[in-house]
């Protein structure tokens, strides 16, 4: 028998090679953690000092290479959440990291209150950027704690944008109540009048020259003034807020839209003390459904034409809706001496509960009795009321259309109109002025006044169609 006879060295070699296949087998199973933000440089210890929220340039490291959305919470920035401690630092730091992130997320966390000064948000940002508030936040509570080198017009502005979505589980406070007492503001003085002194209120939020906006599921209340405010913007889309202040806060419109076109506003409940809704000049493509108003001053177009100013609104559409307890319902408003149009407008099935001035186009609109007798108006033509039911307040006529005397509203159509008293009986009939159009059913109360046909001067009305 042959006898092969290894060396040590030979040996040694072949140990360790097969020590080293076992190993290798034993880790073939083991996957690697991921990284931490901290770990992968999306986390930053110290938030810079950024005075404006300035969107981020090439030379930040913020950048986001995968797919995945990417949290930057603001307590990762420094932010305290204590409702006391000024944060706006660390969510301009926040701001900037999430901004250059694709799919970023800014997160406010739903365990702090966050306080935070006036504040713009400017892009452009990367695809997919959400600004997610989970938890409270807040203003400087009241004039006397505004910093005084801050803007008292706006608080949240969101600038050059395209593509945001502001969204959340919490709450935006405005903390407004000393901003409504301030004595410039309606009702302050003797008789229903205001007194002398600083009036400036910031709105809460504003979008401005930003497109393709979403805000959704928030709950935002107790604004100084406008809740939320869209200004030269294109594709909004809201759907799913709750706005809330008191009936007798002064200014609080919810939802204020101007130089705006294509919007949706869905699914929303809205209490306060102005408008529910109210639309500006520049605005068209408006689709309002499933929201309830009240209190409040209903839905309004307008006012228009303030200053002789020209003022352009089409397409607007309001569907299945409540207004309940509300000094008005739909409203058109224009001032004397205006220019331009409000064409192609639809009420449909709306449902009014104790409302004060169901139905009213009101062309001689003045906040004080100085206003003086102009003759040329905001032309308003081809609106229409579809299947609006429910009771008034008796104290002023469920339906009033009171047009200009040189520029006649034209083509208004009633159908399935039936309003009946909340309390009480009727005291005024419908009032209609220079109003023409048709009804294609009854209505209740009926509506003698309206005018059929065309006036004399539609062709010329129809030059001022814009």
């Amino acid at each position: 028998m042959a006898i092969f006879r290894v060396s040590f060295p030979i040996l040694t070699a072949i140990t360790f090679l097969l020590l080293s296949l076992q190993s290798s087998s034993g880790r073939k199973h083991f996957h690697k953690q991921k990284k931490s933000h901290e770990e992968s440089g999306n986390y930053i210890s110290q938030p810079p000092q950024l005075s404006p929220a300035d969107p981020p340039t090439a030379s930040d490291n913020f950048y986001n290479s995968s797919s995945e959305p990417c949290v930057f919470d603001v307590r990762s920035f420094g932010a305290a959440g204590d409702g006391s401690t000024d944060d706006t630092q660390a969510f301009r730091a926040a701001w900037k990291a999430a901004c250059a992130a694709e799919s970023g997320i800014l997160l406010v966390p739903s365990d702090g209150d966050f306080m935070i000064t006036s504040t713009i948000f400017s892009g452009p940002c990367k695809p997919g950027f959400v600004f997610q508030v989970d938890g409270v936040l807040m203003p400087p509570d009241g004039p006397d704690c505004w910093p005084a080198s801050d803007s008292k017009h706006q608080w949240l502005v969101f600038y050059k944008l395209d593509g945001l979505t502001l969204r959340g589980e919490g709450t935006i406070e405005g903390n407004g109540e000393d901003w409504w007492n301030l004595p410039c503001k309606p009702h302050r003085g003797p008789d229903g009048t205001t007194l002398p002194g600083p009036c400036d209120s910031p709105a809460l939020i504003r979008f401005f020259m930003s497109s393709n906006l979403t805000v959704k599921d928030l709950r935002i209340e107790n604004s100084p003034q406008f809740h939320i405010k869209f200004d030269g913007c294109e594709g909004v889309h809201i759907e799913g807020i709750k706005i809330n202040s008191p009936a007798l806060s002064p200014n609080t419109d919810g939802i204020h839209i101007e130089n705006t076109k294509s919007v949706s506003i869905y699914n929303s409940m809205i209490g306060n003390g102005d408008d529910c809704i109210s639309i500006g000049t520049g605005c068209s493509n408006v689709d309002i459904e499933n929201v309830t108003c009240g209190p409040s001053h209903g839905i309004s177009i307008g006012s228009l034409g303030v200053h002789n100013s020209q003022a352009c609104v089409s397409n607007i559409s309001v569907k299945n809706a409540v207004i309940r307890n509300s000094d008005n319902g739909v409203r058109i408003k224009t001032w004397q001496g205006g220019m331009g149009s409000v064409t192609s407008i639809s009420f449909e099935n709306i449902i009014m509960e104790n409302v004060r001035n169901c139905i009213i186009i009101d062309q001689y609109y003045c906040l004080t009795k100085q206003c003086m007798n102009q003759t040329s108006a905001v032309y308003v033509t081809d609106v229409s009321y579809m299947n609006i039911k429910g009771t008034y307040d008796v104290r002023s006529p469920p339906i009033h259309f009171a047009c200009s005397d040189t520029v006649p509203c034209t083509n208004i159509t009633m159908s399935e109109v039936e309003l009946l008293p909340f309390d009480g009986e009727l005291v005024d009939d419908p009032f209609c002025w220079n109003a023409y159009g048709s009804m294609e059913t009854l209505t209740i109360p009926p509506i003698s006044c309206l005018q059929e046909g065309e006036p004399q001067s539609v062709k010329e009305n129809l030059r001022l169609v814009c």
